[in-house]
């Protein structure tokens, strides 16, 4: 809950960056992944209905998460999660696009492989790079206000 609270604290210069970045993040793996039909890439397998929902919300958390960015000097140095951010967003291109179409999972599994092993995982792929962009989401906006406490220097006796 606390949050909710903290993302109504944010100015308007960060919900234009969560709303640019989003919409950014969507097209970055929409139109390479075919889920937004342009005449540069293609699928062989269409893609499922849960692609779309998944790629929406990954692209949402990506947004929020790039915001918690616009951030001061001070605050920026304090918070370094978005490795788990960029993990989420990563997973996020696999889990929707194609799998006979990603070059990496053919070389590794073959295409009847790809069908067999990577096309059921994918979902689960999907609920993982969610996580991941929540996670990140939760620790970076939790730890925006939170108050350091010096560091106490030990005593060998």
């Amino acid at each position: 809950m606390d949050v909710l609270i903290s993302l109504r604290r944010w100015p308007a210069r960060r919900w234009l960056v969560a709303l640019g970045t989003a919409v950014a993040t969507y097209l970055f793996i929409a139109l390479p992944t075919d889920l937004v039909p342009n005449p540069v890439f293609g699928r062989e397998i269409p893609p499922t209905a849960w692609s779309y929902w998944a790629l929406a919300v990954s692209a949402i958390l990506s947004g929020l998460l790039a915001a918690t960015y616009v951030a001061t000097p001070e605050e920026a140095k304090a918070q370094r999660d978005g490795k788990l951010g960029m993990a989420g967003a990563f997973v996020t291109f696999f889990a929707v696009g194609c799998p006979v179409c990603n070059k990496l999972v053919l070389l590794a599994l073959g295409y009847t492989g790809a069908i067999q092993f990577f096309e059921p995982i994918q979902p689960y792929l999907a609920v993982g790079a969610i996580v991941l962009l929540g996670w990140a989401l939760v620790s970076r906006v939790r730890n925006e206000y939170a108050c350091t406490l010096p560091r106490r220097e030990r005593v060998d006796a």
